[in-house]
């Protein structure tokens, strides 16, 4: 019998997609009154992430799937391409923004993760910035009457990536890609359960950001901007190579942090390496443990790269921000199904998740596909770890941490909460920098 060939079998991605998109493109039949719609909101997203998937280069090509090739087992529709255009303008962003957060939240269930990472904490997350690449836009007409184009920048995405899932949590757009990271985790933070643990780099460096986190039960890693002043509190452990004490940020009476936060100057591959941390007890987080969380911050750098790199994500079909966006959210959610895929495939492989590349498995895919293998998840776990294959050892680096000695504890009358004053913060109504936003109110006995 002559295997199936790829157009009788579904790529494993495109196959967990149809899994997830089912129901909607099938919703229960109501009795309505007209003609029935063709063009169902669920085939229409359908066919837009297939197209992602694919990576097909213009936006049109989801007309031609859906009209000429067809999609999977569905009848092809007799439509124009000016049809699929005007729905996708009508429908906008929010309508796929939804079906990220619902195909996110089935995807969770179906992979353990890393649930002993940061025990304490309720979630892992990674915080960060990734800037649209440019796109061509019509400007007014110069003086010779030519409208006149121009490669500018459409926008940002600020970034909510779980460390123990491999998944996009949440993602915020913005209009504003020069805009300061900071600005937007005012509505980052609204999002985060309480109890999660963060990791921040030094875009969002800032005394009243890392007070408000204190403030909301949020805890945090970030590393220590240089030039920045401390006020040493008491020392937990000093050795060769590693000083772990609680500080004030800001010894200048104009910009102090409200919060103590623990700093912690450890000697990793022979460079000093200071970090910052509101996790004070060194029982609940260790030395060991921030040094290899801030490393695993990289995770969603390497995120950002398989949106761009892997799925297209580099190349926007339009210009207008409703339909940049989405593209935006057809490609996040593909990019979860694979990040999905891999760990399913590392689970099985009894292997690290790192171990497992992403970015060969998602080019291999198809070739894989073209052997009619019916468990391809199987199949590619029983890979042969080997160099330069899909399952290879990983080329991360092992940060080695000096071993932790005896650790001094504070005395419990020690003061951990002090008046917090900005540099530069003339938020309040009166422009005096005491604002409750800027500065929360002083707690009792500090």
């Amino acid at each position: 019998m002559a295997r199936p060939s790829p157009t009788d079998r579904l790529d494993l991605l495109e196959t967990s997609l149809r899994q997830l998109l089912e129901p909607l493109i099938r919703p229960p039949v109501l009795r309505t009154r007209g003609r029935p719609t063709a063009l169902t909101a669920g085939l229409l997203w359908a066919g837009l992430l297939v197209c992602i998937l694919r990576s097909v280069p213009r936006r049109s090509e989801i007309w031609r799937l859906l009209s000429e090739a067809g999609l999977w087992d569905y009848d092809r529709l007799a439509m124009d391409p000016e049809a699929v255009r005007i729905r996708l303008k009508r429908a906008g962003a929010a309508p796929l923004q939804r079906l990220f957060t619902q195909i996110t939240a089935e995807l969770a269930t179906r992979t353990t993760g890393y649930p002993t990472l940061a025990a304490f904490a309720s979630a892992v997350y990674a915080i960060d910035d990734t800037t649209l690449d440019q796109v061509r836009r019509l400007l007014p007409q110069t003086e010779t009457g030519q409208p006149l184009r121009q490669a500018v920048l459409p926008g940002k995405l600020t970034c909510v990536f779980d460390i123990r899932q491999q998944l996009f949590r949440h993602v915020v757009p913005s209009e504003l890609p020069h805009q300061n990271p900071k600005a937007s985790m005012e509505r980052v933070r609204t999002l985060l359960p309480a109890g999660s643990l963060l990791l921040l780099d030094l875009g969002y460096f800032s005394f009243p950001l890392f007070d408000a986190l204190s403030d909301d039960g949020l805890w945090f890693v970030t590393r220590l901007r240089a030039g920045t002043t401390t006020e040493q509190r008491h020392v937990l452990s000093q050795q060769p190579g590693l000083h772990d004490s609680w500080v004030w940020l800001g010894v200048y009476r104009a910009n102090q942090a409200r919060h103590c936060v623990r700093r912690i100057a450890v000697t990793v591959g022979g460079k000093e390496r200071v970090y910052l941390t509101n996790v004070l007890d060194p029982d609940q987080l260790s030395v060991a443990e921030v040094v290899e969380l801030y490393a695993r911050r990289w995770d969603i750098e390497l995120a950002f790269k398989t949106l761009k790199r892997e799925l297209g994500l580099r190349l926007l079909w339009a210009s207008d921000w409703e339909q940049i966006l989405q593209q935006v959210w057809a490609t996040l959610i593909v990019a979860q199904v694979a990040h999905s895929i891999r760990q399913q495939i590392a689970e099985r492989a009894g292997v690290d998740l790192f171990d497992v590349s992403l970015a060969l498995l998602l080019r291999t895919l198809p070739q894989i596909v073209r052997r009619g293998e019916d468990d391809i998840i199987g199949i590619i776990a029983g890979f042969k770890p080997t160099r330069g294959g899909i399952i290879r050892p990983s080329s991360r680096a092992k940060h080695r941490v000096p071993p932790v000695g005896q650790i001094d504890r504070p005395p419990p009358a020690l003061t951990l909460v002090r008046a917090g004053r900005y540099a530069g913060r003339r938020c309040g109504p009166d422009g005096s920098n005491r604002h409750p936003v800027c500065i929360p109110a002083p707690v009792a006995g500090s």
